[in-house]
């Protein structure tokens, strides 16, 4: 009997330090790159995500930013797979246009969608608008289509932004527009103000924080609803046609399914290949507590301008990628609207 009470003394005393171990995170920092410049809508939407982690994180660790902008993402996105250590301490944040540039072969793309680790969204539902300044009289789609050498304002070649530019010049038979891509978010602002730009496809976070509707500075021709059906409420009374209801062929309308299919991931949180198991777990339910934390939606609302997130579910994220149709003939005509060719004829 004595043996047996010395033996388990000694089992629980061996037991005890690794029931008493700290939280792997605790004490330590977590690294947030994020895939664009700051101050801008991801930028601001990063850091409600950031504090929900650290919130929900065992060990609660206060997370860095580092800003990466740069190709599209794709910059961010080669440093994230082929240079950072894989051991759940650095994190990166990245527009879905990775997504793209990844399946259409694009050039520059130093990394396999198929291998990174997808931790959720906090938003996928996605309301943009199509916007020209106010000052140039385009207040109806007839004016809109008549107009030539409309100048549109866009982002890199080949993100999500720039395909959006293109498809709506296309679908709605611009004459002769000129997609001026390569802005970042905060840049595309300061230009649309300027006068630098005619136009821009806008979210609501811009049309809210840049006061286009408030201030009557802009006129508002259609919406691109992400997924489609998504309509934001507080601009139903604008009676904004969604973009599908222009296509003329089913060649269209599968072009149209591909970008949503590319946009509805959302803007991506993920971590490198080789990240263990179990940080990837702790990660997740982090992100999972923090899609349901009434703080993250004040914080998300407020830094915004108004917009509610929309989280996705990080294994939902992974699915949804795998998903992507890989079809080559799919492929070959989304490129030419990814690309700087001149748009094919309809």
């Amino acid at each position: 009997m004595l043996k047996l009470v010395v033996f388990l003394s000694f089992t629980l005393c061996s037991l005890a330090p690794v029931l008493a171990q700290a939280p792997f995170y605790q004490g330590k920092h977590i690294l947030l790159i994020v895939g664009s410049g700051a101050g801008g809508t991801g930028d601001l939407r990063a850091r409600a995500l950031a504090a929900g982690l650290t919130r929900n994180i065992p060990g609660n660790p206060p997370i860095v930013f580092q800003y990466m902008a740069g190709a599209g993402g794709r910059r961010a996105a080669n440093h994230l797979f082929n240079n950072v250590k894989p051991d759940g301490l650095t994190l990166l944040r990245v527009s879905s246009s990775v997504v793209p540039y990844a399946v259409l072969g694009e050039s520059g793309v130093q990394y396999d969608i198929d291998k990174l680790n997808y931790l959720g969204a906090t938003e996928h539902q996605l309301y943009y608008m199509f916007v020209t300044r106010k000052g140039m009289g385009i207040n109806n789609l007839e004016k809109l289509r008549s107009t030539p050498g409309i100048r549109i304002g866009s982002a890199p070649v080949g993100h999500t932004g720039y395909l959006h530019s293109r498809a709506v010049a296309y679908m709605l038979d611009m004459k002769e527009p000129k997609i001026v891509p390569g802005y970042e978010s905060a840049d595309l602002d300061v230009a649309f103000a300027r006068n630098e730009v005619d136009a821009r496809v806008a979210s609501t976070v811009t049309v809210s924080q840049q006061e286009l509707l408030t201030k009557n500075l802009a006129d508002f021709h259609l919406a691109i609803e992400v997924p489609r059906g998504h309509k934001d409420p507080r601009y139903a009374h604008l009676r904004l046609p969604d973009i599908t209801s222009f296509v003329k062929s089913e060649r269209e309308r599968k072009l149209l399914t591909m970008m949503e299919g590319f946009r509805v991931v959302g803007t991506i949180l993920m971590a490198p290949p080789g990240t263990p198991k179990d940080r990837l777990d702790i990660l997740k339910e982090a992100v999972r507590k923090t899609n349901s934390d009434p703080q993250f939606a004040a914080d998300y609302k407020r830094l915004t301008g108004g917009d509610d997130p929309t989280p996705l579910d990080p294994d939902e994220q992974a699915r949804i990628v795998r998903n992507i149709p890989r079809d080559p003939e799919i492929i070959e005509l989304f490129k030419k609207f990814a690309g700087t060719a001149p748009l094919p004829p309809r």
